[in-house]
């Protein structure tokens, strides 16, 4: 077999690629929301609508949880995130109290079987979506009343990296569209360069803490629209390695979950600028506690720096929420190369498939309570 062959089949190859292509990505999808016929109607037709509920599966989910975080602090309307099963099994308690919303459906493939029969579900009372994906002409594009999709985000490999950060940003810049926050959507444009720039190094520094270290637990720690990511950064070492991962809200960690600590945890902490000073608290705390540690800073803040193994200094001169995609590059590649080292192939992880789809006879059926 030719060297070309045989790069062709290196384990990984399509999510390393994936990962590095972040940058260029967002770009490209920018550019495309710009001229999209679809953010133009979803902004026209739900310009007034007071609520918005996001609703996803697995990183979608993710994507959901940080989406409606950094909805609501750009658009001062409420909005909330939920599981697409929670709707299926339990509308009543899931749409309690919301009288006038708009469900945001997201699935990377657009045909995610519990995504799509939400989007019927609502769709069946009548009740106008927007579904986001990555491919066109799927199920969720035509159930859903209106519809973003983002074909340069879509990917090869099983697991979801560029699709989570692109689906997200795409979700910040309709944010910013709806607000009329034409500062916000300047700064997501000016995004992709420092980021680019950011992560160069980084994958080689990455591999080689990787390689000189191998844990029992990952622990991901998050607030605010940050903690969304941290459950996605947990999901990423999980799907690619095949570690145990878990994910809190960073000063909840304190309480009780840090019984786990030593050196064979790695504690990776995803710090934001509005709640620096306490969350860099709760790093030191596990630190003296004999944890293993990473931290993802808006700065270099000595602090910080002393008290983490890792330390990624991500100093993009954004504003925080227009910051968020990129938090998510070191679990990916922490994820990517643990798995390597475990003689794994990141690209086809064991148990999963690229997309769930249900078949008729497990067809979740609404709960009666």
């Amino acid at each position: 077999m030719s060297k070309r062959q045989t790069d062709n089949f290196a384990p990984g190859k399509h999510t390393l690629s994936e990962i590095l292509s972040q940058p260029q990505c967002w770009n490209q999808c920018l550019s495309g929301l710009e001229k999209s016929d679809g953010a133009r109607e979803i902004v026209e037709r739900f310009a007034n609508t007071p609520e918005w509920l996001f609703i996803g599966c697995g990183s979608s989910y993710h994507v959901a949880l940080s989406a409606a975080s950094s909805w609501a602090a750009i658009t001062g309307r409420k909005a909330r995130a939920t599981p697409a099963s929670e709707i299926l099994l339990y509308p009543g308690p899931a749409l309690a109290g919301s009288d006038n919303l708009v469900p945001v459906l997201i699935s990377r493939s657009g045909k995610t079987s519990e995504v799509v029969k939400a989007a019927e579900f609502f769709r069946s009372r009548k009740i106008p979506t927007v579904g986001i994906s990555c491919a066109p002409g799927q199920p969720l594009e035509q159930a859903a009343s209106a519809s973003i999709v983002l074909p340069p985000a879509d990917e090869q490999s099983m697991v979801m990296t560029r699709s989570v950060t692109s689906m997200l940003l795409a979700l910040l810049h309709l944010a910013a569209k709806l607000a009329r926050n034409t500062a916000t959507l300047e700064m997501l444009h000016k995004l992709p360069r420092p980021a680019e720039q950011a992560f160069a190094g980084l994958p080689e520094r990455i591999r080689h803490f990787v390689w000189r270290n191998l844990f029992e637990d990952y622990v991901c720690l998050g607030q605010g629209v940050f903690y969304g990511l941290a459950c996605e950064s947990s999901l990423k070492l999980t799907e690619m390695s095949c570690s145990y991962g878990q994910a809190f809200h960073t000063l909840e960690f304190r309480h009780g979950p840090k019984s786990i600590v030593g050196p064979e945890t790695l504690v990776l902490f995803l710090l934001s600028e509005a709640g620096y000073q306490a969350e860099v608290e709760v790093l030191e705390e596990i630190k003296d506690l004999g944890a293993t540690t990473a931290a993802i800073s808006p700065n270099g803040e000595p602090r910080a720096r002393a008290a983490a193994d890792l330390f990624v200094e991500l100093s993009l001169d954004l504003p925080q929420l227009v910051c968020a995609p990129a938090y998510v590059f070191v679990a990916q590649l922490l994820g990517l190369y643990t798995g390597l080292k475990k003689g794994l192939d990141p690209d086809s992880p064991r148990n999963l498939t690229r997309v769930v789809m249900l078949n008729d006879e497990s067809d979740p059926q609404h709960a009666t309570v």
